[in-house]
């Protein structure tokens, strides 16, 4: 922190907002629309942040898309889901600005900035058991983004995430990953399709082998910097910040290394801080999460080091949920830099997720986050669940892919030479071989999958429950009776690999109000600071609310700084 002086500035915008994922740049949106001028922030060589990499969904009850869908909604239900979910953990103030806001920032931004997304009807809320949930509509998914508006400027954003392509390099929306995961019918001239649009993208091919046709959190960032470059804000790489600066107890500018040089930048009407979480500080996880966890787990923006929490910590921000993360199980594959979401994977019939003694420990089709604080939960010296362990068999490998593996019809054991060699997927011709091979209890997993393989001809898990809600089904195969989500593991080979306790990105961050200004621990404002996305104290709480929940939260909060700020 540093003393302002007026007359000491290297550069004046009147909001400075630091970040560039979808929250940041739906705050530069909105403000400049406003008449202010804007610049974001970004301190790593390519813009959009864990936004780019993510699925791209935004969490929104009421928006006009679900309307469009003909799905009906009510802020009332909206209200009771969360306060539901939430359980007294988030201020009762800040759940109603979401759900009040939401619609509006999203309907904004699809009149004015090139959003356009559409209602999944049949993505459920995460917790369908709560009262005020819905069976779907809530989420939604962008549409695909033809980038070639963007030019070379596409090869400034983030890569997406490689397991959320085909092979690791063509895109499809949540609704087309679903056909193609599951081999529902017409997923073969879907993948044709994707296939030679991809191909035919003359001359693009011969400079990147970058997708053009944007889908999930590419396709988000990339409509929210199309409405960017319309309006002419400036975006700055490699531009870290390293202070705010304060007068008379107002953040009334910030410092910046940019250019091998330490630039002071006036924020006449306010500083907006969207700078993701800390996933890639080892040393904080160390000191805030339940451990153990580890910076290779994260799936999200390894450049996320948690700065500006420590700078706004030193302004007397409070801080809150610093415990918590958008957890999900991961798969940690050889040389790729990103773990791999387990998100359909465990859903999927003929799976199953057990612990070093071999034992079940959750439903595994439930929601992300439950499966790793149930991982956690049931950790222990004598019943060691970091890492768990995925198991399945020759059927389930033959028909789904699975972390880096395309299903084994398509990529036959055959060709997977180093990650079999080397020990990342472990095979074996009997349940009790494998468990040798995975350091197991031997009898109880070989007494864990008979017991299951008695559940999947009955269709009914006694004990967790796995296939009973419609959210379970989602990612489960519709051509499995008479549980979708259930299978024997009865066919030779048998396969097996480590799930460790990842996320999606860290989920504490700068204690806010429902204007999205930072707050001391006493509850009081920090004139002209704000803080939104992953680096501020979440709207969900310990929860999850449904596909989009970081997203939709993200943006609407970034709708609400820059109109709060720009009211002035």
């Amino acid at each position: 922190m540093s003393e302002g002086s007026t007359g000491n500035w290297d550069e004046e915008f009147d909001l400075v907002v630091i970040g560039s994922g979808a929250g940041a740049m739906t705050a530069g949106i909105v403000a400049h629309d406003r008449k202010a001028s804007v610049v974001l922030l970004e301190k790593s060589d390519r813009y959009g942040g864990s936004s780019a990499m993510s699925g791209g969904s935004l969490w929104v009850p009421q928006s006009h898309f679900m309307a469009e869908a003909g799905i009906a909604d009510d802020r009332e239900d909206a209200l009771a889901y969360l306060r539901e979910i939430t359980a007294g953990a988030v201020d009762a103030e800040k759940i109603e600005a979401y759900v009040d806001t939401a619609p509006e920032a999203v309907r904004y931004l699809s009149e004015h900035a090139h959003l356009k997304m559409y209602s999944m009807p049949a993505y459920s809320d995460y917790y369908p058991k709560a009262k005020g949930s819905k069976p779907g509509g809530r989420s939604l998914d962008p549409e695909t983004f033809d980038a070639r508006s963007l030019g070379d400027d596409l090869l400034s954003m983030k890569d997406q995430n490689p397991q959320m392509l085909v092979m690791g390099r063509l895109f499809m929306t949540i609704p087309e990953s679903r056909t193609m995961l599951t081999r529902a019918p017409g997923w073969i001239g879907l993948m044709m399709r994707l296939v030679v649009r991809y191909v035919l993208d003359l001359p693009w091919r011969f400079k990147s082998k970058r997708d053009r046709f944007l889908a999930m959190g590419n396709s988000l960032v990339g409509m929210l910097r199309q409405a960017m470059l319309d309006r002419g804000i400036p975006l700055w790489l490699k531009a870290g910040a390293q202070e705010f600066v304060v007068e008379d107890g107002r953040v009334v500018g910030v410092v910046a290394e940019h250019g091998g040089r330490s630039v002071r930048i006036r924020a006449r009407q306010g500083v907006v801080v969207a700078a993701g979480g800390f996933e890639g500080n080892q040393a904080m996880r160390d000191k805030y999460l339940p451990g153990p966890t580890r910076v290779e787990w994260s799936c999200a923006n390894k450049s996320n080091t948690g700065d500006l929490i420590e700078l706004a910590r030193d302004l007397g921000a409070g801080i809150e949920f610093m415990d918590e993360g958008w957890w999900g199980p991961v798969t940690v594959v050889p040389g790729e830099e990103n773990a791999r979401m387990l998100v359909i994977e465990k859903s999927l019939p003929g799976s199953l997720m057990v612990n070093k003694r071999g034992e079940r420990f959750v439903n595994e089709a439930a929601p992300y986050i439950d499966v790793v604080n149930a991982q956690y939960a049931n950790d222990s010296e004598e019943s060691p669940c970091v890492p768990c362990y995925l198991i399945f068999d020759a059927r389930f490998r033959r028909s789904y892919p699975v972390g880096p593996l395309l299903p084994g019809a398509q990529q036959p054991d055959l060709f997977l030479g180093k990650l079999l060699r080397d020990g990342y997927l472990k095979k074996a011709n009997t349940i009790g071989e494998l468990a040798q091979k995975l350091d197991v209890d031997v009898a109880t997993l070989e007494a864990t999958v008979a017991r299951c393989n008695e559940f999947a001809k009955t269709g009914k898990d006694l004990d967790f429950g796995r296939g009973d809600t419609v959210f379970d089904q989602y990612y489960g195969d519709e051509k499995v009776t008479p549980n979708p989500c259930l299978a024997p593991l009865a066919e030779a080979p048998f396969y097996g690999m480590e799930a460790y306790p990842g996320e999606l990105g860290t989920k504490g961050g700068i204690r806010t109000d429902a204007r999205a200004r930072v707050l001391t621990e006493s509850g009081d404002v920090i004139s002209g600071l704000y803080a939104i996305g992953n680096c501020s104290s979440p709207v969900m709480g310990r929860t999850y609310a449904g596909a989009g929940a970081t997203l939709g939260p993200a943006t609407t909060f970034g709708y609400i700084a820059a109109r709060d700020a720009t009211a002035e």
